[in-house]
């Protein structure tokens, strides 16, 4: 006998960066890129000995919450301030360098930027069955607009909350409450879908969601989560 649909809810929030699109595997091949491309107008200094100071300036810089929100907001100085301070640990004062070398890190990284296979499939079945779907992402909304445009998203979504055009982003409460009123449901008819766990997990839950989790790099839960998913996918054409 055919599967049966698997049971869905009547609205689905969905995340964009590393639920729909691919966006974090990019980064350390896009790094490389720019390192191996500019290194030598840094003279003395080899790629292997920049790459792995840029990359783990990239993790500094992303893993504080304040810094995180700020960066996201003005991507381009993020990425600045990474490439600067990498070059200040490897004893090297080229500012011009840093600042172009920035700026194709942004192109690169925005080139490789695809939806995950099915993905676009799966958006499609999810609004042929009837469910309401809301796109909920943070960042700025050249960037994150720029890529509902590039992929043509927006044809899925009864509702997009973009953090720089709405004003706040994710966790904060009155983002998901927003996209609930606009999609005309409440909490316990809601699934919110990603793959940040503060953001997908720990906070809707708070407000009464079924939160899913997308571990699309397979790194398992954080350790001692303070909230449990209520289901852990790899991607979400696990949800059909």
């Amino acid at each position: 006998m055919p599967d049966m649909p698997r049971p869905l809810p009547p609205a689905i929030l969905f995340d964009l960066d590393d639920t729909i699109l691919s966006f974090a595997t990019l980064a350390d091949a896009a790094w490389k890129h720019v390192v191996d491309s500019y290194v030598s107008q840094l003279p003395g200094v080899t790629a292997d000995a920049l790459l792995p100071v840029v990359l783990e300036r990239r993790d500094w810089y992303w893993s504080d919450p304040e810094r995180h929100r700020r960066g996201r907001l003005g991507i381009d100085d993020a990425y600045g301030e990474i490439v600067r301070q990498a070059f200040g640990i490897v004893g090297v004062a080229a500012p011009e360098v840093a600042g172009r070398m920035a700026e194709e890190y942004g192109v690169v990284r925005g080139k490789g930027i695809r939806p995950f296979p099915g993905a676009v499939d799966t958006l499609t079945a999810l609004g042929d069955r009837g469910v309401k779907l809301a796109l909920v992402t943070n960042g700025d909304r050249k960037t994150q607009r720029g890529k509902i445009d590039d992929h043509d998203l927006a044809r899925f979504f009864d509702c997009i909350v973009v953090e720089g055009e709405f004003g706040i982003g994710k966790p904060n409460d009155e983002v998901y409450v927003y996209a609930m009123e606009t999609l005309g449901v409440g909490p316990n008819e809601t699934w919110m879908v990603g793959d940040n766990f503060e953001w997908e997990v720990v906070a809707p839950k708070r407000l009464g969601l079924t939160a899913i989790w997308v571990d699309s790099r397979a790194e398992g839960l954080p350790a001692s989560p303070s909230v449990m998913p209520d289901r852990i996918i790899r991607s979400i054409t696990e949800l059909i």
